[in-house]
């Protein structure tokens, strides 16, 4: 979708009125139309970058921005020359969710997931520690449900509770779980506290709650938060039925609905990087050198490391979170569930692994299943957690963070020495995503999945430092997002296009060399590997794609290999 632009009449000249007949209605709707590009941009715009992106003289835009400035619709920085949106806007947005009304906003949506299920949606509302169900949407079943409106829940228990409960802010889900004592309502309720907050932290990277036999034996449901514009939850819509028609499978796939659902309620406010469109998928057959070699159903399988030492394919699924020992010969895995949210697996030279859980960099034994905390960088900033992470060809360990509600800039780019010392490295990314680094150590490459780069920086493989930050490559929207990546032994860039279908092959100059569909739209990540590192290795997810999708790409969340013809480089284990 192409910017925002403003039109001119043919008759709009510097220092002449706005138009021939209706001045006044005209320079409103380009003055609506400006507000609309500034809102539109990542940052503050330039008069110059304004003047380049509307279809007005110069004079015209400058007596429009001035009029915008004067009735604080706009706020001009001086400090570096950007136009910003002004402080009478949220005025207004308050007075607008002042007088917001939930359930009129809801009814269609409600009616929409009825009909599409068949089942019971519920609205609902936080009173306290209990969840207030204040309208919904029935069809005559054999089984009737209790809870209708006026009645209560358990917000531990239910689903739409839990969805609520992620998506407050840490000082008020603290306030609130502080004293609280969670009632065990059936054998599956969860009721201690500490787990409870990780379920919450897992349900609010997902964006939207399960509830499995935990308010009521025999009653499951899916949930997603109505949000407002700061991000808070001002609400539930929930999918509500019986388990034996509700089975998990079934509910996973409905969270895209109930998310999709609570976004057209509140109008998408309050939401940040947390896709559910894709790209068309590609035409023409699937190509004969893109195989499945590890079925599987990851909700989002990432961070694979080929270990040349085991011959196997580690891997982590990280909103199911579980570390894997992929067999790429027999085509079979062995899954580890753990605590917490992982990004990634990779072998220790001394034996065991590194990986990343929520914020911490932990060792993990599988054999034992033991873990250990080995450093602690994100403790300052409990909202977010690990993601993507591989070694330098020192055994330096190298990760990056992202918020969990994907908020923008919060995320940074840690580097763990062998000893164990934590260092940033940079800061301010959306999503922290892929890295590697070019065959003779000196190029490192980052990506941020939701600006939609790769970065590209100056390394010094000796002292472990990174300078000159620049863009690599900046893919397209049509082209999917930049998820995880890796280098080939010709210094080539190769990286997965979330939602784009495909992995694209860079030359060390960025431009395209080939691109290489697949018939899964959300590969996440790529390494080398195989007995002669000819072999690209990609695992995929299956997150927030709809029963539809999942019928058009039912491969989603398996691991993919890709006979490329060209030597990767192994990744190396951490020397810690």
């Amino acid at each position: 979708m192409g910017k925002p632009q403003l039109s001119a009449s043919a008759g709009d000249k510097d220092g002449e009125a706005d138009g021939p007949s209706t001045p006044g209605v005209q320079a409103l709707t380009r003055g609506i139309q400006l507000l609309d590009i500034v809102a539109s941009a990542p940052k503050g715009l330039r008069f110059t970058e304004l003047l380049e992106q509307t279809n007005v003289p110069k004079g015209t835009l400058h007596r429009l921005l001035q009029a915008l400035v004067e009735e604080h619709l706009l706020a001009f920085d001086g400090r570096d020359q950007t136009y910003r949106l002004g402080a009478r806007l949220f005025q207004w947005a308050h007075k607008v969710w002042d007088d917001f009304d939930l359930r009129g906003a809801a009814q269609p949506e409600l009616v929409r997931l009825r009909d599409l299920t068949g089942e019971a949606i519920r609205l609902g509302v936080m009173d306290g520690a209990s969840v207030l169900y204040i309208d919904q949407s029935d069809v005559p079943q054999p089984l009737r449900l209790n809870n209708g409106v006026g009645s209560r829940a358990a917000a531990h228990g239910s689903g739409l509770g839990k969805a609520m409960l992620a998506h407050l802010s840490l000082e008020k889900r603290r306030a609130l779980l502080a004293d609280a004592h969670l009632e065990g309502l059936t054998p599956n309720t969860i009721i201690d506290v500490d787990e409870l907050i990780r379920q919450l932290d897992l349900t609010k990277a997902r964006g939207y709650a399960v509830s499995v036999d935990e308010q009521n034996m025999g009653i499951s449901s899916v949930a997603a938060p109505v949000l407002n514009h700061r991000g808070e939850p001002i609400g539930a819509i929930g999918i509500i039925g019986p388990s034996f028609r509700l089975p998990v499978e079934r509910l996973h796939a409905l969270g895209r609905e109930v998310i999709e659902a609570a976004r057209r309620t509140s109008g998408n406010f309050g939401e940040f990087a947390m896709s559910l469109g894709i790209q068309p998928r590609p035409l023409g057959v699937d190509r004969a050198d893109v195989r499945c070699v590890i079925p599987a159903s990851t909700f989002l399988g990432e961070g694979p490391h080929w270990s040349e030492r085991d011959k196997k394919l580690y891997f982590v699924d990280i909103l199911a979170p579980a570390v894997y020992t992929g067999d790429t010969v027999k085509g079979t895995y062995v899954s580890m569930p753990v605590p917490e949210l992982v990004g990634f697996i990779i072998p220790r030279t001394r034996g065991g692994f590194v990986t990343a859980m929520h914020g911490e960099i932990r060792g993990i034994d599988l054999p034992s299943g033991s873990i250990t905390t080995i450093s602690h960088p994100e403790a300052d900033r409990p909202g977010n957690r690990f993601n993507d992470g591989k070694c330098d060809r020192r055994g330096r360990l190298w990760a990056g963070s992202l918020a969990i509600d994907t908020a923008p800039d919060q995320g940074r780019l840690w580097r763990l020495d062998p000893d164990g010392r934590a260092f940033e490295m940079d800061r301010g990314f959306h999503v922290s995503n892929g890295m590697g680094w070019s065959p003779d150590d000196k190029t490192f490459y980052f990506a941020d999945t939701a600006k939609q780069l790769i970065y590209a920086y100056d390394f010094d493989i000796d002292s472990g430092s990174i300078a000159n930050r620049r863009v690599f490559i900046s893919v397209p929207e049509s082209e999917g997002k930049p998820d995880g990546l890796t280098v080939d032994a010709e210094g080539f860039v190769w990286a997965a296009h979330w939602d784009g279908w495909c992995v694209t092959r860079y030359d060390p100059d960025g431009k395209v060399d080939r691109v290489i569909n697949l018939p899964v739209p959300r590969p996440t990540s790529c390494v080398f590997g195989g007995p002669d590192m000819q072999t690209l290795f990609v695992t995929t997810a299956r997150i927030r794609l709809s029963a539809a999708q999942l019928t058009e790409a039912p491969l989603s969340g398996s691991i993919f290999a890709i006979d490329t013809g060209i030597k990767g480089l192994q990744d190396p284990m951490f020397a810690g």
